[in-house]
């Protein structure tokens, strides 16, 4: 969806660190998780030139000597995080696009657009993400919320098509010329599993949602090979900045799959990559007869098939089971009925392939666990099904993910985000089973913990202090939205480690520091198990490793560099 770039800056190979040898590092606040889900302390850590972790120490055991030895100045040591569901290459194309995230009105957004656009005459579309209607706080005549239009759109760029999704990636926004070129009318139905958004006559408004917006991405030029892996680099210095290892690409194109394996084949690939596949086609092309195997020294491999039940809340698309308190006439989008849903299911579990069903409405999570229980009947053995986002479930469903072994794949920085307009979409009655991780653990289900980056930012400590406090950065609401859904900070820790590991089919890889896994680690200025929550949430990075070898190191200040 991202048009071509004209200039590119010279794609720029990570550094790497020297060559693998074994090492000692020493003098380490080491924190881990076990396999049991409890956290263990540590104060040095052993790694071969094979990568991987040989032992744990505690500070009164006897070490064996090394060929290297770190001393990591009392810093803290975690395992190398990792972010359960998010979109590798948006994360990078939103870094090089138009992004509207930051922007408080329409007006800011107008402004915005219309900067970029003179500053890119040569662009025959101007495209990019991030804008959000909520944070406007956009109404009609009567005072309901409402999306932002094509006219509005014009009166920034009313010549060349411009095509902008929205914040969750489930609507876009397109001026008059971008819906002309896509032959978007008046007289134009709805298509299966999306939206039109219309004014009085049936008029398009602007704003396509969910399978609708192909409509118009299908007219956006595509990325070259070359603008995909300078996106692809640009996603791998942000998100191992973040302290992030690892993590699941919900959605992955053959494109996408392409750009991954070129940067394997030429020693650019530091961040491991859990692939499921956007849709079957991608799937068969990519998996052919079932998962691939790892490759790249456990860096990439293609496991699993992401599917969609229904939209987004933000933008009325999440399939409810009553109507929304803020629009009664609709209760979302099916974005897969009930029969192709799970014939699409059977077709990636006949072939070994894990499943990953997005659902966010209650009756969606409903009918992806429907699904899940009579697939289950058929497809024995460890299959770890996965609900992605589960944000909205009635709470006659909890037990049902625990008693199917369902994986709760959540975002706790979504629930800090969309508290306000969930309680508009829903009604106060009916948010019982919103963003319920204690309850949903305590029914059962493993929880791994994502970002759904670009969406959100890749941040896991932030994502930390939302599971423990349920409030935003500022404290708000204070004592928590819900707070009986509150996590401790051992299973908030686990949501991002082992518990996104297991949900990979990668714990017996990655996900926590213990002989005979990679060594991947994280040093950082704070500890996980005793910072406030506002020290969590800015929880300085100081080095990334993966697998022995340094991936990131942050700029040292200058009370360091004086030492």
């Amino acid at each position: 969806m991202i048009v071509r770039f004209i200039a590119f800056a010279v794609l720029a190979v990570l550094a790497v660190a020297p060559a693998r040898a074994d090492t000692m590092v020493i003098n380490v606040n080491g924190i881990t998780i076990d396999d049991k889900g409890q956290p263990q302390r540590f104060a040095a850590l052993q790694f071969g030139p094979d990568g991987k972790v040989k032992a744990l120490f505690q500070s009164k055991d006897k070490r064996p000597k090394t060929e290297y030895q770190i001393d990591a100045r009392g810093r803290t040591m975690i395992p190398g995080l990792i972010d359960a569901h998010l979109h590798v290459m948006q994360v990078g194309f939103a870094a090089l696009t138009l992004d509207l995230s930051e922007t408080k009105s329409l007006a800011e957004a107008q402004a915005k657009i219309r900067v970029f656009a003179t500053a890119h005459p040569d662009r025959a579309w101007i495209v990019g993400r991030g804008w959000n209607q909520e944070t406007w706080g956009l109404r009609d005549e009567a005072g309901r919320g409402r999306f932002p239009t094509a006219a509005e759109l014009d009166a920034a760029v009313p010549g060349r098509p411009v095509w902008l999704e929205r914040v969750d990636g489930h609507a876009g926004w397109g001026n008059s010329a971008a819906l002309a070129a896509a032959g978007v009318t008046a007289t134009m139905k709805d298509p299966a599993g999306g939206r039109i958004e219309r004014l009085a006559g049936g008029k398009p408004a602007g704003v396509l949602v969910d399978d609708a917006m192909q409509l118009v991405d299908r007219m956006v030029p595509p990325p070259r090979p070359d603008d995909r892996d300078l996106a692809f680099d640009t996603a791998q210095r942000l998100l191992l900045a973040r302290g992030l290892t690892a993590v699941a690409d919900m959605g992955t194109s053959i494109e996408d799959w392409q750009t991954f394996r070129r940067a394997g084949d030429l020693g650019r690939l530091r961040l491991r990559v859990m692939s499921y596949a956007a849709g079957i086609e991608a799937m068969a092309l990519i998996g052919g007869p079932g998962p691939t195997p790892w490759l790249y020294d456990d860096r990439l491999r293609m496991g699993g098939l992401k599917l969609y039940a229904d939209g987004a809340l933000g933008s009325r698309g999440a399939l409810l089971k009553a109507p929304y308190a803020d629009a009664p006439q609709t209760r979302g989008i099916a974005r897969t009925g009930e029969t192709q849903l799970k014939n699409l299911m059977s077709r990636a579990a006949m072939d070994n392939f894990q499943l990953a069903i997005h659902a966010i409405g209650d009756a969606a999570n409903a009918e992806a666990l429907a699904a899940i229980e009579d697939l289950g009947a058929t497809y024995k053995g460890d299959r770890r099904w996965r609900i992605e986002h589960a944000q909205i479930v009635d709470p006659v469903d909890i037990p049902r993910f625990g008693k199917l072994g369902v994986i709760a794949s959540m975002q706790p920085i979504h629930q800090v985000s969309d508290r306000t307009m969930a309680e508009a979409r829903l009604g106060p009655a009916r948010l019982a089973g919103a963003y319920a991780w204690k309850s949903l653990a305590a029914g059962g289900a493993r929880l791994a913990f994502g970002s759904d980056a670009p969406v959100e930012l890749p941040d896991p400590f932030a994502g930390m202090a939302a599971a423990l406090t349920r409030e935003d950065d500022k404290g708000q609401p204070f004592g928590g939205w819900q707070p009986q859904e509150r996590i401790d900070r051992a299973a908030a820790l686990a949501g991002y480690t082992t518990g996104a590991a297991w949900a990979g089919f990668a714990e017996r890889k990655f996900g926590r520091l213990a002989p005979g896994l990679r060594a991947d680690f994280v040093l950082i200025d704070v500890d996980p198990l005793l910072a406030a929550p506002a020290a969590l949430r800015q929880a300085r990075v100081i080095e990334t490793w993966i697998g022995g070898e340094k991936v990131f190191e942050a700029p040292k200040a200058r009370s360091e560099e004086s030492r």
